[in-house]
């Protein structure tokens, strides 16, 4: 069963917390880190992209850049722009985007829980990506960005959070990207209980966003373990950071996709085997969004065509996957892209951007490009349920969680 536990949150002071939140590390490149800080200098994003401190010049993985981070986050806490909690909380955690809301419960979840399974994950990760935040976290001593985790939704854990909502939220702003975010404290001794007793016969979570971050937690967790051979198993380091809803509130978005060229053939002679294995429909000039499973947008040379898949389903979990469909069925064997992971040639582009980001990456440095169906929250249970993982970039959640509000030392 899962253990999730309140903790001792480090978190910022009300009249700045929407100035610190900031969006994951992850979702932007090094320049448009540095812009973001440089119009927000609060912004988290200078601690967990502490390179936009130095010349661009200085190596993004530098030993300094790491320092600087656990530099700059002792120096808020000690200046006061951070507050620690006196007593382990929970806290009810609120986004509302485009007139939908989900509402999680941000508190700690074990390093144990994930290498027994009981955490499931669906992707797997980066060395290089799992390196930089293992650098990270442990300079801080902290975990600075909640892993997104999910859980099939029960009814106690519902009313608890509505009721948390009655009263007065701690933060209440709107970030610049238009998404509300609320907050409130759950620290009442008897809340605490109530809630700790209502996630404990959860048999499983499951990673919805931030494999890696979950990923160096652990590895962290085991490396303080060895440099503290009689660890109890009750500090800090033994659990992470987690933000957890139920998974009928979670919005998984389209995740798209782009080529650099057409491995060779023909605008001609590519249409012809695309039409070997779908039912293709031209569009002209209107931006295709697939309606239903199986059905995919192509942009190509200034047109829009519609693409219905001629593969049937196998009843495989992963296989059944469009992601899945479209690479088995023409990335691979018509393009040439045999391990999305690392080939070169392809983009992906999260839904968040909209269609006409497709059609400006191929009036720039693209070819071709794909608009997909959005993968289920249970096509993702489904997959980690049967240890399976999915393919690169599978899932694009939105609205995304906020780094900064929620910090864990360890």
């Amino acid at each position: 069963m899962a253990i999730v536990k309140p903790f001792l949150c480090v978190r910022p002071r009300p009249d700045i917390a929407a100035r610190v939140a900031a969006l994951p590390y992850d979702v932007y490149s090094r320049e448009e880190a540095k812009r973001e800080v440089e119009r927000e200098p609060l912004s988290f994003l200078r601690i967990d992209r502490a390179e936009t401190q130095f010349p661009d010049s200085v190596d993004t993985y530098a030993d300094c850049v790491y320092e600087k981070a656990g530099e700059l986050l002792q120096g808020m806490m000690e200046d006061g722009s951070l507050l620690t909690e006196p007593v382990p909380c929970y806290y009810v955690y609120e986004l509302a985007m485009e007139g939908r809301s989900q509402t999680g419960i941000a508190a700690c979840a074990s390093v144990d829980d994930y290498l027994s399974g009981v955490i499931r994950k669906h992707e797997n990760t980066r060395a290089d990506k799992e390196e930089d935040r293992v650098r990270h976290v442990d300079a801080c001593s902290a975990q600075t960005g909640p892993i997104f985790l999910a859980y099939r939704a029960r009814a106690d854990i519902r009313a608890i959070t509505e009721q948390a909502k009655e009263g007065a939220p701690l933060y209440d702003f709107t970030a610049p990207d238009g998404v509300r975010h609320r907050v409130w404290r759950i620290g009442g001794a008897d809340q605490v209980k109530a809630l700790e007793e209502a996630f404990s016969p959860i048999p499983v979570l499951y990673i919805a966003d931030g494999h890696h971050r979950a990923a160096s937690a652990v590895r962290v967790s085991l490396k303080r373990r060895e440099e503290n051979p009689g660890w109890r198993g009750d500090e800090p380091f033994n659990f992470f950071l987690s933000v957890l809803f139920p998974g009928d509130e979670l919005q998984i978005m389209d995740y798209n996709r782009a080529v650099a060229d057409l491995n060779g053939l023909t605008k001609e002679e590519f249409l012809e085997q695309v039409s070997g294995r779908f039912t293709v429909t031209e569009a002209g000039s209107q931006a295709v969004r697939p309606e239903k499973k199986g059905v995919f947008g192509m942009y190509l040379d200034g047109l829009w065509y519609r693409l219905e898949t001629k593969r049937r389903p196998s009843g495989d979990p992963v296989e059944d996957l469009d992601v899945s469909v479209l690479q088995d069925t023409l990335l691979g064997p018509v393009l040439g892209i045999e391990d999305p992971r690392t080939d070169k040639r392809i983009a992906f582009i999260g839904g968040i951007r909209g269609l006409s980001e497709l059609e400006r990456r191929c009036g720039n440095d693209m070819r071709a490009a794909f608009s997909m169906y959005p993968t289920s929250i249970e096509e993702l249970f489904r997959v980690a349920d049967e240890a399976r993982l999915m393919p690169p970039k599978s899932t694009w959640f939105e609205p995304k969680l906020r780094s900064g509000l929620f910090i864990h030392t360890i």
